[in-house]
């Protein structure tokens, strides 16, 4: 998917630079009840205070802001690759790969798991949104296996998990705990209540290094208890917060050649 992008640099001439950035809540113009730097166009906030935040997003990416890749969220598997950029949102997507410097890749959350991978020596990266269905249908390898389509080697990917809501916190009923731990071994948990749980992160981090990444690391907030954060299940109807990676090119300031 994606317009047709500027061929793949040479790896030999090119030091590439693998960013990821985390939003929160502080920095926008949206009101209450999305107040304020809410990236989220699906949610009922204001269009013009969503454009405003998302040109704000990529001057402070110093990317342009037709540069940066959005996605129609919808709990599902389906990985996109894109090498150049794409008008309006993927659509039924929950994770997008490009091996092209400068694409900013961008997941929406308030309370799923975003997952930003990148191989820094292919110069591949990925975005992926990780609710408990797609967690639980393998969109953590659909990633992986998307990432080695367009170049990456799996030994050389590194994953940061972000904010989501935490297993101290992630109430479901007995029976949903079970079946996502049968999915993905290593998700349930019991809460800070002594009731059924899942942490879905720490399910995600188990499965990637099953597959053999290079590493995982954990932003260990929770978006339940973290007022900084937006959160669904604290807070409805409430904003998203984005995590985003892309690449820079050494001497491109991190913008498409």
């Amino acid at each position: 998917m994606g317009a047709a992008g500027s061929a793949r640099p040479d790896r030999r001439t090119a030091t590439l630079r693998i960013r990821r950035v985390l939003t929160t809540r502080r920095g926008g113009v949206s009101r209450r009840p999305y107040d304020s730097f809410n990236l989220g166009d699906h949610v009922g906030d204001d269009p013009r205070a969503v454009a405003a935040n998302r040109a704000r997003l990529a001057a402070g990416l110093g990317v342009r802001p037709g540069s940066v890749v959005w996605m129609d969220q919808v709990h599902g598997t389906t990985v996109a690759t894109v090498t150049g950029p794409v008008t309006g949102p993927l659509p039924a997507t929950d994770g997008v790969v490009t091996a092209i410097p400068g694409l900013a890749l961008a997941v929406l959350v308030a309370d799923c798991v975003p997952m930003l991978a990148g191989d820094p020596q292919a110069g591949v990266v990925a975005a992926v949104h990780a609710g408990r269905r797609g967690a639980s249908d393998g969109i953590a390898d659909r990633m992986v296996e998307a990432m080695v389509a367009a170049g990456a080697r799996v030994g050389s990917i590194e994953v940061l998990l972000g904010p989501a809501a935490c297993g101290r916190c992630y109430e479901v009923p007995a029976a949903m705990r079970d079946e996502v731990e049968a999915a993905l071994p290593g998700a349930a948990c019991t809460t800070g209540r002594g009731t059924p749980g899942l942490d879905l992160r720490a399910g995600l981090s188990r499965r990637l290094r099953e597959r053999g990444v290079a590493g995982v690391a954990v932003d260990k907030r929770c978006t339940i208890t973290d007022p900084e954060l937006y959160s669904h299940r604290r807070q409805a109807p409430t904003g998203r917060l984005a995590g985003v990676v892309w690449m820079d090119a050494a001497g491109t300031a991190g913008r498409p050649s």
